[in-house]
């Protein structure tokens, strides 16, 4: 793909500035992110020691995200003492905090300062394949630095198509966008169907799917999930047929202490597909399994990962009730 390519794509999704943004519905909004940009500027070992002060005192409360991640690792890691949970509930907090107080410096500041702070590992495999005439399609499990491979990648002229869901904050939702775009690629509003996501890839983009969030009964599949059963997107091996891509697995995260990205580029799944969407799903969850075991705590837990399950249980609300009637 040529460096003149023209990203643009009506299809995609555009927001832009709107003067609304600057109604008091927003103020906080832009008053956490005054103070979040002078946060992100001070050092790394700075921003790890608040994140511990305060995920001390939140790790306790189980609440909100924290009951969702508990009850994730319960259900997940059924072998493990409660303690074990316990540390890495308390590292992935840690991590979460040194990533989003660091967040704005992706914007901040330019292609070689990302360049420098990346450990970009494996990315022979994408050439590879290129090479050989294929398409790409990134399966990118759900880490706190997710977005990190994809404005890397267009940094280097390897610009990602990716489909995410609007935020529900606009002013949130511009920045985040402006920011995964910053140096090329498309998104694509998840209501706007699969179609335009699918030319993106047969046009030469990689494509970025994210395998682990439960979309309900309805648009899944149930497979094994660590010790659990998770509703799983069936559809990744259709749509590699469909884009003629290959499926290049890959994990990002974040050294919480050096504040340095490390970006793990694995090479395609294979035989994919299998012929079978149940064991295609099942490959999507090994590898997520795979990566979130020897790094747990880059995962997001606090994801309602298992929210639908084949036997009608929501897990969270019961974990809730016994919690409150004791």
């Amino acid at each position: 793909m040529s460096s003149t390519r023209n990203d643009f794509d009506p299809s995609a999704y555009h927001p832009t500035f709107e003067w609304h943004f600057l109604a008091p519905k927003y103020w906080g909004t832009w008053f956490i992110l005054l103070l979040l940009v002078p946060i992100a500027l001070l050092p790394v070992r700075f921003r790890y020691w608040v994140s511990t002060k305060v995920v001390r005192k939140l790790i306790k409360q189980r609440k909100s995200t924290t009951h969702t991640a508990w009850v994730n690792l319960e259900m997940c890691f059924p072998e493990k003492s409660e303690q074990e949970r316990e540390e890495i509930l308390f590292q992935t907090l840690v991590t979460a905090g040194v990533f989003l107080t660091g967040f704005s410096l992706v914007t901040l500041r330019n292609k070689k300062w990302l360049e420098k702070q990346c450990d970009l590992r494996g990315v022979e495999h994408i050439h590879q394949v290129i090479e050989q005439g294929h398409n790409v399609i990134l399966l990118a499990p759900h880490t706190w630095a997710i977005d990190i491979p994809a404005v890397l990648l267009a940094s280097r002229n390897l610009p990602v198509a990716g489909m995410a869901k609007k935020q529900s904050n606009e002013v949130i939702d511009w920045l985040m966008h402006r920011q995964r775009v910053q140096y090329g690629g498309r998104v694509y509003e998840r209501s706007g169907g699969i179609k335009p996501f699918i030319k993106a890839i047969r046009d030469g983009y990689l494509g970025y799917y994210l395998p682990d969030q439960d979309h309900g009964r309805e648009q899944s599949i149930f497979v094994d999930f660590f010790a659990a059963t998770k509703a799983t997107l069936p559809g990744l091996g259709k749509l590699a047929k469909v884009s003629k891509a290959v499926i290049i697995p890959i994990y990002a995260m974040i050294d919480a202490k050096t504040g340095r990205y490390i970006v793990n580029i694995y090479p395609q799944l294979a035989p994919f597909p299998t012929g079978s969407e149940e064991q295609d799903a099942r490959a999507m969850n090994a590898f997520i399994e795979e990566q979130a075991t020897m790094y747990p705590e880059q995962y997001m837990w606090i994801l309602k990962l298992l929210r639908t399950q084949p036997d009608g249980k929501n897990y969270y609300k019961l974990a809730k009730q016994k919690m409150s009637s004791k």
